[in-house]
């Protein structure tokens, strides 16, 4: 039987993170495990035509610039080009800035009305009679928040179009810091002085695409230190050994950045698998003989009418002539999707948004992400904490959005895998 003092299981960014970290500390008792042919999870990249897409849009917003350095010096040769975010939210037949909270004051007159009056009336504490009890779920914070005009014309639609959920079943802090917050006074202020800056105001992307820094991780790795192919079945956490589909390992420790729901399945942990819900997402990247919008990233798309939820241009982050395009579209996680009749649905909305006009489609690529984006409820946050409390009682570890069952960015794993790492004995 094979025996490593670490075995990682998934060698996406969160994975590799881990085995990068366990190597800067010269332990290369570790083995990385990997269904998959390829390593990066979420995070691959497809080349076709002349066109780089990645699975679904991957930007990256570096806080910490020494894990930035850290990846740039393991990407000799790569450019990694810095940008500007320019993003905005269809509506009305125009572009409205991003954050759609903040930005109010474009909408045609009687829409703005509407929603500067229950914005006043949700958040000014001097029109309150009494203090109002705390939201109880992600749907009533956003009503209390901002009022139900800007909710039933952007944040209800759009989130419920990105989660295929009812709101109301999400946890308050589902979103966490990634959720734009302004007051009463920063969204009056941005009528005159407008400053739309968020956690994301810039990002970084390299020109091979998102692998690149996936890659980069990856060659901080021990030779042989991945295994790619090899999908784990079981985990006997009594015994200290996992089965895969070749062969038993035993281990001292393991690191998980499975999705938390298959991976307590497979440690045979006892929960209610109910518990769990997520989305699928539907992604679209479509290569176009000739340029479209310029000077936009991506643009959200509320409208319950429009297919996607989101639309991103590749081609203006690499300044090319021809349109590249991400288009996302989400499902419920039992869904059973159509990907030829999406496909027709995508196009004639992309011409019907306008997004699409004379262009040629001459190149395109589809993936569906199953998990996504996973739901974070009052059940999920309590479920998952008691089962991670246990499984890390046993040497076991699960991180990650999908392990950890939250929502975070890639610099985020990273961060994550870091300071497990850091916290072993030597």
């Amino acid at each position: 039987m094979d025996s490593f003092r670490t075995l990682i299981v998934g060698a996406g960014v969160t994975g590799l993170a881990t085995a990068a970290a366990l190597s800067d500390r010269r332990d290369e008792d570790y083995l990385v495990l990997e269904a998959d042919r390829e390593i990066g999870g979420w995070c691959k990249t497809v080349k076709k035509d002349g066109f780089v897409w990645d699975y679904s849009g991957h930007f990256f917003h570096f806080k910490h610039p020494e894990i930035e350095q850290w990846l740039r010096e393991r990407m000799p040769g790569q450019r990694i080009r810095v940008v500007e975010k320019k993003s905005f939210i269809a509506f009305g037949g125009k572009l409205v800035d991003f954050p759609f909270q903040k930005n109010i004051h474009q909408l045609p007159q009687q829409d703005f009305i509407d929603c500067l009056y229950d914005l006043y009336f949700a958040r000014s504490s001097d029109v309150k009679r009494e203090p109002s009890p705390p939201p109880a779920n992600f749907k009533e914070m956003l009503v209390t928040r901002f009022g139900r005009g800007i909710c039933e014309r952007f944040l209800f639609p759009y989130n419920e179009k990105l989660y295929a959920c009812d709101l109301a079943t999400l946890d308050v802090d589902a979103m966490g810091r990634f959720f734009p917050y302004a007051d009463l006074t920063d969204i009056v202020r941005n009528m005159k002085l407008a400053d739309n800056a968020s956690y994301n105001a810039t990002f970084t992307y390299p020109e091979g695409g998102a692998i690149e820094y996936v890659r980069a991780l990856a060659g901080a790795v021990r030779r042989g230190g991945i295994s790619l192919g090899e999908g784990l079945v079981s985990v006997d956490l009594a015994r200290k050994v996992a089965t895969t589909t070749r062969r038993e390992i035993r281990f001292e420790r393991l690191v998980s950045s499975a999705p938390f729901d298959r991976f307590a399945a497979i440690c045979r942990l006892d929960h209610d698998p109910s518990t769990w819900h997520y989305n699928k997402v539907l992604v679209f990247n479509l290569g176009f003989d000739a340029k479209g919008y310029e000077k936009v990233n991506w643009v959200y798309y509320p409208s319950r009418e429009t297919s996607f939820y989101r639309v991103g241009w590749y081609d203006n982050i690499f300044d090319t002539d021809r349109m590249s395009l991400y288009v996302e579209i989400g499902f419920p996680k039992d869904a059973t999707i159509d990907v030829t009749a999406m496909r027709e649905r995508v196009l004639a909305d992309l011409k019907r948004e306008g997004v699409v006009t004379t262009q040629r489609l001459v190149a395109e690529h589809s993936v569906v992400l199953d998990p996504a984006y996973v739901h974070i409820t009052k059940r999920s946050l309590a479920e998952h904490g008691r089962l991670a409390a246990g499984l890390r009682e046993r040497g076991v570890w699960s991180l990650g959005r999908y392990g950890g069952w939250t929502y975070c960015a890639i610099e985020d794993n990273i961060v994550e895998a870091r300071a497990l790492v850091s916290s072993w004995n030597p």
